[in-house]
């Protein structure tokens, strides 16, 4: 984590001393998390996400480089069906399981900027991206794996098993809205697939079956996970204009 510290803070620091103006800013938004399991199918995470970013500026070049650092809470969720009790004639809606990655992430890219109303912009962008997973709630279903060992339908909390570092794409556009001469307002959508695993655990045979005759073993399959989050983002763009007097 400290050498990816490192280089973020070399990247931002490059871009705001190579560049003769400059953009920065904070923003955040909603994450909606999904994740591809080669199990069950489970449902969409509603969390958040927190990022602070510079880029090159340029009025005349509508291209630009970016840098950002970010907080993204990653991950999916499973959620059950309400229940009707007809005593009291009301629904019931069981507490959803929620299966978190902290992960703090680095993404270097380029923006393609274009003229829209007024002195707005619309842009695209796309970046490489690293993340590094701070921390994970997987030790809250360690009690449930280990009264149920083969019926363990949770990812295990487990380090071996836990990828702390991935990569991956962020891709998407938005629109800066200028609020002064110096402050821009910026609305953006990404989709931020992963290319690498945030957990793989191996097939675990001859596992003891609880409820079974007390000698029934099964394997556990192989489980693989992969992040991919859509993200709503809003915040703002400070310029830092460098001006050259002969």
């Amino acid at each position: 984590m400290k050498k990816m510290l490192l280089l973020a803070t070399g990247m931002l620091l490059v871009i705001g001393a190579g560049a003769q103006s400059y953009g920065f800013g904070l923003k955040g938004g909603l994450t909606i998390g999904t994740q591809n399991w080669n199990s069950f199918e489970r449902d969409p995470l509603l969390k958040y996400h927190g990022i602070a970013f510079i880029e090159s500026y340029d009025p005349e070049d509508p291209f630009a480089l970016f840098a950002q650092v970010g907080y993204h809470v990653k991950g999916s969720a499973i959620r059950r069906r309400n229940f009707y009790n007809p005593n009291t004639s009301t629904f019931f809606q069981p507490p959803a399981y929620q299966f978190l990655f902290n992960n703090l992430s680095l993404t270097l890219g380029a923006k393609q900027k274009f003229s829209f109303t007024g002195n707005s912009k619309t842009y695209y962008m796309i970046g490489v991206r690293g993340d590094y997973t701070l921390s994970t709630n997987l030790g809250e279903y360690e009690s449930f794996n280990e009264t149920n060992p083969g019926y363990s339908i949770f990812p295990f909390n487990d380090n071996n098993f836990i990828r702390r570092f991935n990569y991956g794409l962020t891709v998407g556009g938005g629109i800066e809205k200028p609020l002064g001469e110096y402050v821009d307002l910026i609305l953006e959508f990404s989709v931020n697939p992963d290319f690498s695993l945030q957990y793989q655990q191996p097939a675990i045979p001859n596992v003891y079956v609880a409820y079974g005759t007390g000698t029934d073993r099964r394997t556990l399959e192989e489980r693989r996970i992969r992040n991919i989050t859509f993200e709503l983002t809003v915040g703002f763009r400070f310029l830092h204009i460098i001006e050259f007097v002969d």
